[in-house]
């Protein structure tokens, strides 16, 4: 199909996850158009993931619901098993996906409906923008950093496998899935490896003969939205191993010091917050009411589950919280890297409308933007805790297919209502 000066309802920008479910969804209805992905299918899969990297959720579950994995349902499958999914899924579909396509520029048409695309295959033109260039779209390393442009200093992003640090030890910045699992990994590598741990959580991977993902789903986890408008806790949870429990007092026992939320880089000193019991104590207390949820779930309901009060036993504080560590001489400790597992920012530079607040940050409601007919997908809560994953986006992913079906009935009434009068 040729794309310049093409005219269609909806143009979905990005093909991972959230744009191959936005083109699901729209092809049921019957919606012409069409995704533009820079790369290839699920790219973000393929090349922005460490070697090992497994997905956080059994394949039971984390799949779109129109096809299974090929894989032990209880299984973890390798993020690149993940990304031939996606592409098996759009082949199967015979989806309208267009790779090698950047999107240089979006923005209102001047004395038309909708939005005019400027991208490298020419001029298109539609009625709705889906961006769905997902959660990860620009890798955030906070200004605390060490300005040091010849020290070996990455975001998780970039990290791929042991064998690319330097020789010396390696401080991990970050309690969520990704820092938890890199330090893991180093630590088992041989690597002397640091990790500062904020605020957090860490469900257990499994309690009581079922997995996090289900419990999430049967006490209602999924559906939790955000009151506060802080930065996101780090959700400490795996899939590394078969799926093992996180505990940061196992990692410490295995070898991993523990240190607070980094303060500060001063040419050789690294600073840390006197907070690191406080995160542990704030994660214990988030985890032993999680089991008194799922205990009262299981009674309630009278289900036939193993108990496990072995679960609810904590390791004695290791010395690194007892004593805590609260500045480090990196030359005197040998730490010769640094990665940071500090998140991602947005960048919708492309997207030249009126959706954003002062912060360049999405406005929306469940994905629907003030700005008519610009919809915003796979973010981290769009309509739950379940957006960023795979299975929540299939369903947000929907919600909007549906929302721009119902805009198109309202224009198909007004367009028949001036034929008719045309026609009188």
């Amino acid at each position: 199909m040729k794309l310049d000066n093409l005219i269609v309802d909806t143009v979905v920008v990005g093909a991972g996850q959230a744009g191959v479910a936005m083109s699901e969804h729209l092809t049921s209805l019957g919606i012409s158009h069409v995704v533009l992905e820079k790369n290839r299918i699920a790219e973000a899969w393929r090349t922005r993931r460490w070697d090992s990297l497994v997905a956080n959720g059994p394949c039971w579950h984390d799949r779109f619901p129109n096809m299974e994995f090929d894989a032990d349902p209880d299984a973890f499958i390798h993020h690149n098993q993940v990304a031939d999914y996606f592409e098996n899924y759009a082949k199967k579909l015979n989806l309208p996906i267009h790779n090698g396509v950047t999107v240089y520029k979006v923005y209102k048409s001047i004395n038309r409906l909708g939005y005019t695309i400027e991208s490298s295959e020419g001029t298109i033109y539609a009625e709705h923008i889906v961006s769905a260039t997902g959660a990860f779209q620009k890798a955030v390393i906070p200004s605390i950093a060490l300005q040091n442009p010849s020290f070996y200093q990455i975001h998780s992003d970039d990290y791929k496998n042991p064998q690319q640090l330097p020789e010396g030890a390696v401080l991990v910045i970050g309690a969520g899935s990704s820092g938890v699992q890199i330090a893991d990994e180093l630590n088992r590598a041989g690597k002397k490896v640091y990790l500062s741990v904020g605020r957090h959580e860490r469900p257990p991977r499994t309690y009581r003969n079922r997995d996090n993902v289900w419990w999430l789903g049967v006490l209602g986890g999924w559906d939790f939205m955000r009151t506060d408008t802080g930065p996101l806790k780090g959700f400490a949870v795996s899939g590394a191993h078969g799926g093992i429990n996180v505990d940061f007092r196992v990692l410490a026992k295995q070898g991993i010091t523990l240190l607070g939320s980094t303060e500060s880089f001063d040419g050789q000193k690294i600073k840390f917050k006197d907070n690191l019991k406080n995160n542990l104590d704030e994660g214990d207390t988030a985890l032993m009411a999680f089991y008194d949820e799922a205990d009262a779930y299981i009674t309630n309901n009278g289900l036939d589950l193993p108990p496990e009060p072995q679960a609810r036993n904590l390791l004695p504080n290791p010395e690194c919280v007892t004593n805590p560590i609260l500045d480090l001489n990196m030359q005197t400790n040998n730490i010769t890297s640094v990665i940071w597992a500090s998140g991602f920012g947005y960048d919708f530079s492309w997207l030249q409308v009126d959706a954003f607040d002062e912060f360049n940050k999405p406005i929306h409601k469940q994905g629907i933007s003030p700005q008519r007919g610009v919809y915003f997908l796979g973010l981290p809560y769009l309509t739950g805790r379940g957006s960023s994953f795979i299975w929540g986006v299939w369903h947000d992913a929907k919600h909007i297919a549906e929302h721009i079906d119902i805009q198109r009935k309202y224009k198909e009434y007004q367009t028949d209502k001036i034929l008719l009068k045309h026609s009188a």
